[in-house]
């Protein structure tokens, strides 16, 4: 089975944090998701024969999309792809946005999960962020979707936020746990350079919150939502029963998937690509009937340490008898010290040949898969 995720690049206004790739100017959106449109079909035998078992619209703003633009997507992708009936078809909103007319809309195009991007549901966090809602509007649009007959959501949370203490924060997840979603998903606020929190923390008007800081609040975040229910299936994913993303999970075993649209990318088992960043000049490769993209051939060494970024990150850890036999990796023979001091620090357990880190090793997930990390010969 494989994925397909589609890249819509416009919002209504840019978060001081973000550096995906969007536009405030919304004239070309027509032509934009004409032009993705067209891409899915030039891209039609990338996946293969396998059938489509998860559909994902990020950015950007999809909710932005009228119900006209949802159709014209979904008419390509089912000519062109085998959806499984079942298939999980995702689009990623923004509160402001979901009045319970969108809701409906949403589910009338064939949208069955809700990715809501509500960051925090305390107004003046919300006006640091440059966020177009308030904290009542958040609450309000899980709420419509619920009543509409969405119980497929999955709420976005940030922490690590400049001056917003423990307290605050416990507030954030307490209120999250309240509206019931089965699925929330929660990042350290990263200051990237391209984005105005990465111009003032380069004039010295913002500074970033320390890394301690930042694990107190991801383990305030583990324990609470633990207590209610929630499992931590990936670092920063959390699911009650049944209600894990299909589509995030199939990125972290390594599943196929095609992405279309400026910016997106794809993943066939061997290469990546990445389409080029910029509206304009996607439009204009699309119309002269070629794709703007870069491609990379992964190395073995690629390959193994993708394996190892990705599984480590999850609760089902990484398979090493996997690694060994298929890649020729013998993670265990290679790094017996390590493995044995992250099992012995209660970092990392092994059975039956799989590796998985704990709650502790976790917080570490990054360090640890790059220390395992293999080397080019």
């Amino acid at each position: 089975m494989a994925g397909i995720y589609l890249h819509i690049p416009f919002c209504r206004q840019a978060c001081y944090y973000c550096d995906f790739h969007f536009s405030v100017d919304q004239e070309k959106k027509q032509q934009i998701v004409e032009a993705i449109a067209r891409e899915i079909d030039m891209q039609q035998a990338y996946l293969g024969q396998e059938s489509i078992s998860t559909i994902y619209f990020g950015g950007g703003t999809p909710s932005l999309l009228t119900e006209a633009e949802f159709n014209t997507l979904f008419k390509a992708l089912h000519r062109n792809f085998r959806i499984d009936p079942d298939a999980e078809v995702t689009v990623e909103a923004n509160p402001d946005d979901l009045t319970p007319e969108k809701i409906n809309s949403l589910k009338t195009v064939g949208v069955n999960r809700l990715s809501i991007g509500i960051q925090s549901f305390d107004d003046t966090v919300l006006q640091f962020l440059h966020r177009a809602h308030n904290g009542r509007a958040a609450i309000e649009a899980v709420e419509h979707a619920q009543h509409a007959g969405f119980n497929n959501i999955s709420i976005d949370l940030i922490y690590a936020i400049p001056g917003q203490d423990d307290a605050a924060w416990r507030r954030n997840i307490e209120q999250a746990v309240k509206l019931n979603a089965g699925h929330i998903s929660s990042y350290s606020l990263t200051i990237e350079q391209k984005t105005v929190f990465g111009r003032w923390a380069e004039k010295g008007k913002l500074k970033p919150v320390d890394d301690e800081l930042a694990a107190t609040q991801l383990e305030m975040l583990v324990e609470i939502l633990g207590q209610h229910g929630y499992e931590q299936y990936e670092v920063s994913n959390f699911a009650r029963t049944g209600y894990r993303s299909r589509h995030n999970s199939s990125y972290w075993q390594q599943q196929k998937y095609l992405g279309v649209g400026p910016s997106a990318h794809s993943y066939n088992g061997t290469s990546r690509q990445y389409n080029l960043s910029n509206n304009h000049l996607y439009l204009k490769a699309i119309e002269e009937g070629q794709i703007p993209f870069t491609q990379e051939v992964l190395t073995r060494e690629d390959q193994i340490n993708d394996y190892l970024l990705t599984t480590l990150r999850t609760a089902w850890g990484a398979d090493l008898d996997w690694l060994k036999t298929t890649l020729g990796y013998d993670v265990a023979e290679r790094h017996s010290r390590y493995v044995l001091t992250l099992l012995e620090n209660n970092l990392a357990t092994l059975q039956q040949g799989r590796l998985t880190l704990t709650k502790r090793g976790k917080l570490l997930a990054d360090k640890i898969s790059s220390d395992l990390f293999a080397e080019e010969d």
